[in-house]
């Protein structure tokens, strides 16, 4: 069933259980997602970046995932990921998105202050809820020392007046976390999320949740992370599949039996993150 994801991390904040986000780009990632959901019984976020739009088509990829959310006997949310600006929010607004993240983290307190206003206003007032960022959350290419980690990270203080100035609904927090690949055992500044947790009252979402240690994700879910995103380990789990059925087959050219192997690798993998998450049975 499509439902907003306002309704869906609310309800995960309040049990102490985080829904997994898992990104798509084609057909076969969006069957694995909604088949590893429908088989363990869990609340799904199904994100759509810019780039998947670009490369899908946004009269193609959004049908796709409506379509499974509509037919689906467990609630799910379409979500535009990391939202480059107003308009194409407004283009997910049109196409039917229930939730949208405004990404303008990179830009000045203020400025990112008014673009994510200016999105909440719009979205509220078609009933979709909005994902905000504040501080910045690296990719794993990146060499970050512990002073520039520490300056990326979100301020506990500025993220209250930041959720009061625009009145977003969820809150992505950057907390020694990644994009991509980590280089080395990531380490999540716990500490700083009882903070921040102490000084907002919404759900709070961890980005670049693949290779996160699972004892670090459970902390995390505990101190109020709602929602965790979940991309690279996907696409890992896709391309490994498709390699070793090409290797073991190289005959093989009916793309169902090329692909087959790869969406059940992806499906395995959602399975577990699902349960890790702590919302297997929460549909």
């Amino acid at each position: 069933m499509l439902v907003t994801s306002k309704e869906l991390l609310l309800e995960a904040y309040r049990n102490g259980y985080a829904v997994g986000a898992f990104n798509t780009n084609n057909l076969e990632i969006t069957h694995a997602i909604f088949r590893a959901a429908k088989a363990k019984r869990a609340p799904v976020m199904i994100q759509i970046s810019a780039g998947a739009l670009k490369y899908a088509g946004m009269d193609f990829l959004p049908l796709i995932v409506r379509t499974h959310a509509q037919l689906a006997d467990v609630p799910a949310v379409v979500h535009l990921d990391h939202g480059p600006s107003f308009e194409v929010a407004m283009q997910c607004l049109r196409a039917g998105f229930t939730s949208i993240m405004i990404d303008a983290s990179k830009l000045p307190f203020d400025e990112n202050v008014a673009a994510t206003r200016k999105v909440v206003e719009v979205a509220h007032a078609m009933g979709v809820p909005v994902e905000a960022e504040l501080g910045r959350i690296g990719g794993a290419e990146e060499h970050v020392v512990v002073s520039d980690r520490e300056a990326f990270m979100t301020d506990p203080d500025e993220a209250a007046e930041f959720v009061k100035a625009t009145g977003c609904d969820s809150l992505a927090v950057s907390i020694g976390n990644a994009h991509g690949f980590y280089k080395g055992v990531p380490k999540l500044a716990l500490d700083r999320l009882q903070a921040i947790r102490d000084r907002v009252a919404i759900p709070l979402v961890l980005h670049g949740g693949t290779g996160i240690p699972d004892d670090q994700i459970r902390e995390a879910v505990k101190l109020g992370i709602a929602k965790i995103n979940i991309d690279t380990e996907i696409r890992n789990a896709f391309t490994q599949a498709l390699r070793q059925t090409l290797a073991e087959k190289p005959t093989e050219i009916d793309p169902r039996n090329v692909l087959g192997p790869s969406i059940a690798a992806m499906q395995a993998v959602v399975e577990g993150r699902i349960e890790v998450f702590g919302s297997s049975g929460k549909a």
